[in-house]
């Protein structure tokens, strides 16, 4: 009876929706906004809809390209114009949550025998397909989620809620659980493919505004540089080995105390000449980065400012304690440091108010830390605190978005010729519009965490958000430290993790090098003329000639909804074997990227002994017993090449046919990486920074066996006069029964414009041809 009771009890709380109350709105033909109750006052979709041409034949809704049916529960099935059923709906409810903050709302779908998706976010588990996932998505240092879902059969859901939400795809169904809503609310999108998806939902959510040209450089980091003379001097350095550099960063404490947390200044007598720093930096060509938060410490003017209007968080959040230098932390000495309400308007104009310090400084980029944010020993109270349009619990994980839009609209007003970049540890749907790139958070070295940043990052261009990057060598690497303090960079192990893990960073948008526990600059590594410090060198030089080709991707993921690192199946879905591919992905639209993820020289297992303690910073070894480990060795790896295209090894220019495991030999100083057939891929001159050599000469590798285009874009390389026009591009045109090649005549203009230059072809067997341009079209045959 009491059974009974329970049962009733719980049929009452539920909110009842009949098929009448079920809202189904065409933002496109292709884009269905579906309600059930109240729709979410959405802080993500800035558009609206269209006038879309509908057809209403009973309990379906047709356009031109979907069709909505609707059962007498209300339940609805997506079908394409031809009757190809895409997804449907099962289950669904919205009850009261217990916490008097909203109701919980969920949503089940069913999904075909073998249907494979892809997305959410950067769930580090190493895999890409989520059937048979159970998440909790909140967002936290290492896992981020967006929302959004997509199938190998072209369609995609948003899910328009910002509370803790349970994703879960089980026998039952695939279905989404949220903690607090005012109703099911979400977004159906048909794109046909994956790049289809993103591009639907990008319309609903922003484009990918442009990065300056100098992002795409190296840029130099570590957990932290401790004086203003310390983080220029790194910049000397570099430039005295002449080794290629763009961006220098600046992480915490330039502030000084943790009761001054995020002061946005500089207050540390180490850092007194903060300014001149800058200054200084930009006359060395290079950018500055500076590491802002989301919260404040109490003796800071934002602080104070804040918390009189009642706009600082409850919550515990790092830093825990005021004292910086003991760990763990020291808790009779609390920080008193609170997170600000990002989701205020007023709070966020605070926040940069304050920042406009550094701004004027001369700062080139903003590294948001803690944008998830930190949320440590979370109780009840902590969900129910009232934020800037609802609660911490309905509006958490959206809290990324806010913060991140606070400071592009802000500097977007304030527009000093600088394109907006931020570096972000958390990210939410429709973030790619806000300038922000996110980096995976403080991910451990390790070989493990290596080839999980690989799906991770594909997961998240897969939600329509391109801009991603890691750690360089992992932020933990303290396990390596088997000769005392800072000693990773001198051990074997680390050194081999590190080197494969820049050659994965070689292909992200963002080549960052960043840690704790030890430094990561390339003297740390040994001296020129040894191994591995010779094999950093050669992938930093190696990026800057891909510079051409990345720059003019760049423009395609800004005009054409394209991304820079696309999973194998975006191209290939035909093919079943990259469905699950975990170690290989496409880099643009020519590109295998197929880095080692494996060790090849080292063991795996770290070794704490003194079984690597015989090794110096130049990777030889000293009276140990140990044999030397030859980092020059030839090794084997075996790498698929998808099926539907022929390739060619990027290193050896020999050609492979698709659909096969290739055994290829590989050493420490080459990432395997495949050029598809029909390939027209530009590489730019060796230089120490962006903008140091023009592109008056360009090398243009051309890969026979396939029809092929490619369109070079260029422009300022900064600044928004892009978005008016002011740009040019060449389209390349490739005939492979012609063997001819076709240089169209260039379409724009920008100031500083190359009128007249050079480009040399180069074809896979050495042949080479140099073409004089002068805008204009022209066709040679090779």
């Amino acid at each position: 009876m009491n059974r009974l009771l329970c049962m009733l009890a719980a049929f009452l709380a539920m909110t009842a929706v009949s098929a009448q109350d079920t809202k189904i709105e065409f933002f496109t033909p292709t884009i269905v906004h579906v309600v059930k109750g109240k729709a979410t006052k959405t802080l993500v979709v800035t558009a609206t809809p269209n006038d879309v041409k509908l057809e209403r034949n009973g309990n379906t809704i047709s356009s031109s390209e979907l069709v909505v049916r609707q059962d007498s529960r209300g339940a609805l099935t997506f079908l394409t114009a031809k009757g190809k059923v895409l997804l449907r709906e099962a289950g669904w409810s919205m009850e009261n949550d217990g916490h008097g903050d909203g109701k919980k709302v969920s949503q089940t779908f069913r999904l075909d025998k073998g249907e494979a998706i892809y997305g959410l976010g950067t769930i580090q588990n190493g895999k890409m397909n989520r059937r048979g996932e159970k998440k909790r998505m909140e967002q936290s240092n290492l896992e981020d989620f967006q929302n959004v879902i997509q199938s190998i059969k072209g369609w995609g859901i948003y899910w328009d809620n910002y509370s803790p939400t349970l994703f879960e795809d089980n026998a039952d169904g695939m279905s989404f659980n949220s903690e607090v809503g005012d109703g099911v609310d979400y977004y159906f999108m048909y794109g046909g493919s994956a790049d289809g998806v993103i591009a639907q939902m990008r319309h609903l959510t922003g484009d990918v505004p442009m990065f300056p040209l100098w992002t795409y450089g190296y840029w130099q980091s570590k957990e932290r540089y401790k004086s203003a003379a310390e983080t220029e001097g790194i910049v000397d350095k570099y430039r005295e080995l002449q080794v290629p550099l763009d961006g220098i960063i600046q992480d915490w404490q330039y502030w000084g105390s943790n009761y001054l947390w995020n002061a946005m200044d500089f207050l540390s007598e180490d850092f007194s000449t903060g300014n001149k720093m800058i200054e200084n930096v930009h006359k060395k060509h290079a950018h500055f980065m500076i590491s802002i938060w989301a919260s404040f410490g109490p003796m800071t003017q934002q602080f104070r400012e804040l918390n009189e209007k009642g706009l600082l968080m409850p919550f515990e959040t790092w830093p825990q304690s005021g004292i910086s230098h003991i760990w763990p932390p020291v808790m009779k000495y609390p920080s008193g440091v609170k997170v600000y309400d990002a989701f205020s308007p007023e709070a966020r104009a605070i926040y940069w108010k304050y920042l406009k310090t550094l701004y004027d400084y001369g700062t080139d980029a903003w590294w948001m830390d803690s944008t998830d944010p930190d949320f440590f020993n979370p109780k009840e109270s902590d969900y129910t605190h009232k934020v800037y349009g609802g609660t911490w619990r309905s509006q958490r994980n959206a809290f990324p978005l806010e913060t991140v839009r606070g400071i592009y609209q802000s500097q977007r007003k304030d527009d000093r010729g600088k394109r907006v970049f931020i570096m972000t540890r958390s990210s939410f749907a429709g973030q790619q519009h806000y300038g922000s790139n996110m980096w995976s958070g403080d991910v451990n070295s390790s070989w493990d965490m290596l080839r999980k940043q690989v799906p991770a990052g594909l997961s998240f261009t897969l939600t329509g958000n391109p801009n991603f990057n890691t750690d360089i060598g992992g932020f933990f690497c303290g396990s390596y430290n088997t000769k005392g303090k800072g000693s990773a960079p001198q051990n074997p192990q680390f050194q081999e993790l590190y080197v494969r893990w820049m050659q994965y960073g070689l292909f992200c948008p963002v080549f960052r090098s960043h840690g704790a526990d030890a430094p990561r600059e390339i003297w740390q590594f040994g001296k020129k003329g040894t191994p591995v410090y010779d094999i950093i060198e050669k992938t930093i030089r190696l990026r800057y000639r891909l510079i051409p080709y990345l720059y003019s991707m760049a423009w395609q993921v800004t005009s054409n909804n394209d991304s820079y690192m696309r999973p194998l199946f975006a191209d290939f879905a035909a093919d079943k074997k990259v469905w699950n591919m975990t170690d290989e992905f496409m880099f643009g639209r020519s590109i295998l990227a197929a880095p080692i993820v494996d060790p090849q020289y080292t063991e795996e297992k770290i070794i704490r002994t003194d079984a690597m303690t015989g090794w110096d910073s130049h990777g030889t070894s000293d009276s140990s017993p140990v044999s030397a480990i030859d980092f020059t060795a030839t090794k084997t790896a075996t790498k698929y090449l998808p099926k539907g295209t022929d390739w060619y090894d990027f290193w050896t220019n020999k050609m492979m046919k698709g659909g096969q495991t290739v055994t290829m030999e590989t050493t420490l100083d080459r990432v395997p990486m495949f050029v598809r057939v029909g390939s027209i891929l530009p590489l730019g001159p060796e230089m120490q920074y962006v903008g140091e050599k023009t592109w008056e000469n360009l090398e243009l590798r051309v890969y026979p066996g396939a029809d092929g285009t490619f369109t070079l874009y260029e422009d300022e390389g900064d600044g928004y006069n892009y978005e008016r026009g002011v740009y040019t591009t060449i389209n390349f045109l490739w005939n492979d029964h012609a063997r001819s090649l076709t240089i169209g005549a260039r379409k724009g203009n920008y100031p500083g414009m190359i009128e007249k230059r050079t480009f040399t072809v180069v074809l896979p067997d050495g042949r080479t041809t140099t073409i004089n341009y002068d805008g204009t079209e022209q066709t040679i045959t090779l």
